[in-house]
């Protein structure tokens, strides 16, 4: 008798743009939103830690062959720093390491953020997935080792304080490209303004290219359950899903016929023609009908496809 094969999710594709709960980690959220969807595949786009909520970009079948693309896109936090304690996670869930009864004025605070801003060197915290001979700072920090990572480029593009709703408080936003930390901010501020910190609440509020008007809350799409009927619970569901094709704004793009649409799906290059032919770049999209059809690199005045979609 012959096994039986394991049963495969549907082959629906696109970005669903979640806006996590507070204390959901991010790997739940996926198999959440990939056993609502009953779908094949699923994957996201920057982890976002248990206590902070937000924008979660989830990538749904063929979508997730764009999920580097928004990996590498700027995100936006809003984020508040509690003064007085640095945590040994810098953020509540972590043991108290360091104390300090010194609290920063509004003055004291924005005089540091400059240093903050541009290309910066960043420690990442103990507790974070980042790899040291292979294992994961959190996995060694939990264990009891002293985990000691060096420092890192990231890059701040901008960084406000909002406000400080009392002496112990302060909120921010920060907008930052790919590898920030800004549980490892709230520490160095809180070092340098001699007072110790630590995250008390996090939450993104974008990841290029979505904005926040995209995100669906969890309870919107679990609700959704009490709908007996598949196709109609299905389809609504669906109707949440952002196209794959809009995560690549960032590249060039070209519109192709069908005669050269059938090329690229064998895998073959297309030639370019035109003035509006895009120069020799690494990355660039084709797209039939107004659908994505391919990634793929320009050269050589050819169109040469490296991956493709399901269009």
């Amino acid at each position: 008798m012959g096994r039986r094969g394991k049963k495969k999710g549907r082959p629906v594709s696109g970005w669903l743009v979640l806006d996590k709960p507070w204390d959901f980690g991010s790997t739940e959220a996926v198999s959440k939103i990939k056993w609502l969807f009953k779908a094949e595949k699923a994957g996201h786009a920057g982890t976002l830690d248990p206590l902070a909520s937000g924008m979660l970009p989830i990538a749904l079948g063929d979508a997730t062959k764009t999920v580097p693309y928004v990996m590498d896109g700027r995100k936006i936090y809003e984020f508040t720093v509690a003064w007085g304690e640095e945590r040994n996670t810098d953020d509540l869930e972590g043991k108290v390491t360091a104390s300090s009864d010194a609290r920063p004025d509004k003055a004291a605070i924005e005089a540091i953020l400059p240093a903050y801003t541009g290309v910066i060197e960043q420690v990442p915290p103990a507790f974070s997935a980042v790899k040291i001979a292979g294992e994961r700072a959190y996995d060694m920090a939990r264990d009891g080792e002293v985990v000691e990572i060096p420092a890192r480029e990231v890059e701040i593009h901008r960084i406000t304080l909002l406000g400080c709703p009392d002496a112990d408080h302060a909120v921010f936003e920060v907008e930052c490209g790919k590898g920030t930390y800004v549980r490892a901010l709230a520490r160095d501020f809180g070092r340098q303004l001699g007072c110790c910190g630590h995250i008390s609440a996090l939450r993104r509020t974008m990841v290029a290219p979505f904005s926040e008007d995209v995100m669906v809350p969890l309870a919107d799409l679990v609700a959704l359950e009490e709908i007996e009927d598949d196709a109609e619970r299905l389809a609504q569901l669906d109707a949440y899903l952002v196209p794959a094709g809009e995560a690549l704004g960032m590249l060039p793009r070209i519109d192709v016929s069908e005669d050269q649409a059938h090329r690229i799906r064998m895998g073959n290059p297309i030639i370019l023609r035109g003035r509006d032919a895009p120069v020799a770049t690494d990355d660039a999209c084709a797209f039939v009908r107004g659908q994505l059809l391919s990634i793929g690199e320009v050269a050589g005045g050819e169109f040469r496809p490296r991956r493709v979609f399901k269009a």
